[in-house]
């Protein structure tokens, strides 16, 4: 038996260490296990799990992160699910719990999402690697993006209505790297927001998140007719969301965005 806690503080017990047979239904994590050199060990997928492309393809899928088809998990016969506390429903997790282990993450700042890349690693047997892979983000992190001038951001997530993101989300934890503060800061989660009180709030930057809401330039233009001398553009959601190995390429993203704002 192996005994692990999760981000929640519960006791996961696996009685196969390294699990055989895991289950992701987070996208993010998945694409961790795979950089953590997994592959015939993930059994199955969500059809958000876009990384990699080759597990996209060819991997089970088992619905998305809100509506996980519970029979297709089971008939897999996970040793292992992973789940997340915000992307995943907490019913469906206490259905797969009841024939499965579940790992739940819960991260909401960079710190935590490299305490659940070496946990992971603990729980898959490997440890070097995730180690490798926590000490890299760590130092490319260490590095400060931008100069000491904070630019005023409102990060948007959702259309219809607008959505946003509060100060105690992974996104508002990113955008402080990125050398942004964040509008909303004092705000709890993804609050709905309008046009208006984006204006008095003041920011300098909008940001149109890739995901969850596919926003695109024709919603840049919307933007920039009702708020005048904000400059609008769009902003790639993996890099400000995902919280596993994509965190490799995140800081050098945030130089780039940083450098473009400052053109």
């Amino acid at each position: 038996m192996f005994r692990i806690k999760d981000q929640l503080q519960r006791i996961v017990t696996l009685v196969h260490h390294p699990p055989r047979s895991i289950v992701s239904l987070v996208p993010s994590q998945t694409e961790l296990l795979f950089d953590l050199g997994l592959d015939k060990e993930v059994a199955g997928i969500t059809k958000f799990c876009v990384h990699p492309e080759q597990w996209f393809r060819q991997k089970q899928r088992v619905g998305g992160t809100k509506n996980v088809d519970i029979a297709k998990v089971k008939a897999l016969q996970p040793d292992l699910i992973i789940a997340n506390k915000e992307e995943n429903v907490k019913e469906q997790v206490e259905a797969l719990s009841a024939f499965a282990p579940v790992w739940i993450s819960d991260v909401n700042t960079l710190v935590d999402a490299l305490a659940m890349i070496n946990t992971i690693g603990a729980i898959t047997a490997r440890e070097t690697r995730a180690a490798e892979i926590t000490t890299r983000i760590s130092q490319f992190f260490k590095q400060p993006v931008g100069n000491d001038r904070k630019i005023r951001v409102c990060y948007l997530i959702w259309k219809d209505p607008y959505m946003t993101v509060g100060g105690d989300t992974f996104i508002s934890d990113m955008l402080a790297y990125c050398g942004f503060e964040n509008v909303c800061v004092a705000k709890n989660r993804y609050p709905v927001i309008t046009v208006a009180e984006i204006k008095d709030l003041n920011p300098a930057v909008v940001l149109l998140s890739s995901e969850p809401f596919p926003f695109k330039e024709k919603h840049i233009d919307e933007l920039k007719h009702v708020l005048p001398g904000v400059k609008v553009m769009l902003a790639d959601g993996e890099m400000f969301s995902w919280y596993g190995s994509r965190l490799l390429y995140a800081a050098d993203y945030f130089r780039k965005l940083r450098t473009v704002l400052s053109d």
